[in-house]
């Protein structure tokens, strides 16, 4: 259980950042971070010469030195034909310290305008509030677009913003269109968004389908798609959803790794958008969990600090100093939340344990 719980721990931490955890997970950066991030972005047609590119439109930065650049093969997946499909441009980027230019797919001209307002906006991380929002409203008419490459780049977009930008959103969503998108299953990979958008979108009829999808996988054990499903299932029935969730998932032994990561980083988005379930409420079955698996009662501990509750921390600290087993990520996130408290009691207990159990400096 250890290295799921972790995983768990990693993205709890980043749910009390910007992006939305569990849209957007570890790994290569989507190409919407890549044109975020880019210091040059053009869009090219190859030339005769292999590997060369002459730009037709400068989409973000200066305007290269010459009227052709030189690019590689696409940063992510496997090299394809950059002459296809055949008549369209391919969308380039260029970052220090790399010299080389990179393709990030073929798109129309005629999308150039919202490639540019896309390129203009300010790297994910350094992101207020208020340009989430700017972003999403930005992004969401070109989802499942017809050009593939606007409908990626909306699709990163999206799952990079936090969930309560995604709210924010609500007038302007199609819960028609949405439910044609979960009915398909090319687009199983984006699904974990959609199901977020629908718990927005969606009306009683959805709510119930919901609940029906969630009984189903808690009873087969199915962790797919679960923090999706859980999340936009509590959207849509407020608090009166959470003793089942506590019940089903937070006490419950014999749930796994991955759907007990699942049902906390449900809890952990909307703890953090603090909307149809209140923070003030999420807290309270953070308490609980910690009762109920002391073991990896630290798993909850990074939100709790990032909100600044600090009353878990005679708690926290009772478990340090007791024999209770933990698990070694757990330990740390604890050890991290004590460090952290105002209270000099437990940063000095922090600083005298080493993350090690059964170790002390």
């Amino acid at each position: 259980m250890t290295r799921g719980l972790l995983a768990a721990v990693l993205l709890c931490v980043s749910a009390a950042s910007a992006a939305c955890p569990i849209c957007l997970g570890a790994g290569q950066p989507t190409k919407a971070q890549e044109l975020a991030s880019a210091q040059q972005a053009v869009l090219a047609v190859p030339t005769a010469d292999a590997g060369r590119y002459r730009v037709i439109e400068v989409i973000h930065g200066d305007r290269p030195s010459s009227s052709t650049v030189e690019g590689g093969y696409p940063r992510n997946g496997p090299a394809a034909d950059p002459t296809a499909p055949k008549g369209k441009p391919l969308l380039l980027v260029r970052t220090d310290p790399f010299p080389a230019w990179v393709i990030l797919g073929a798109i129309g001209a005629e999308q150039s305008g919202w490639l540019r307002r896309l390129a203009a906006g300010k790297r994910f991380e350094d992101m207020s509030a208020a340009d989430w929002r700017t972003r999403v409203a930005l992004a969401l008419p070109h989802l499942e677009h017809a050009e593939p490459l606007a409908a990626e780049l909306a699709y990163g977009e999206l799952a990079a913003a936090p969930y309560a930008a995604m709210r924010m959103a609500k007038p302007q969503l199609d819960a028609r269109a949405i439910r044609a998108w979960l009915a398909d299953p090319q687009l199983a990979a984006r699904h974990r968004l959609y199901l977020l958008l629908l718990g927005l979108a969606g009306n009683a009829g959805d709510a119930a389908a919901l609940d029906q999808r969630v009984e189903a996988a808690w009873k087969s054990g199915d962790a797919t798609n679960l923090a999706s499903m859980l999340a936009a299932d509590l959207e849509l029935r407020g608090a009166v959803r959470m003793p089942w969730v506590e019940e089903k998932y937070l006490r419950d032994r014999k749930r796994s790794s991955p759907e007990i990561s699942a049902a906390l980083l449900a809890l952990s988005v909307h703890g953090n958008a603090n909307g149809a379930i209140p923070r003030e409420r999420v807290i309270h079955s953070y308490r609980m969990f910690m009762k109920a698996r002391p073991e990896i009662a630290g798993y909850v501990a990074q939100d709790l600090a990032a909100w600044q509750y600090w009353d878990a921390v005679p708690e926290y600290v009772a478990l340090m100093k007791s024999d209770v087993p933990q698990q070694f990520p757990s330990r740390v996130a604890t050890l991290a939340y004590l460090r952290q408290s105002p209270s000099a009691e437990a940063r000095e207990l922090a600083l005298q344990t080493n993350a090690l159990p059964g170790t002390r400096r």
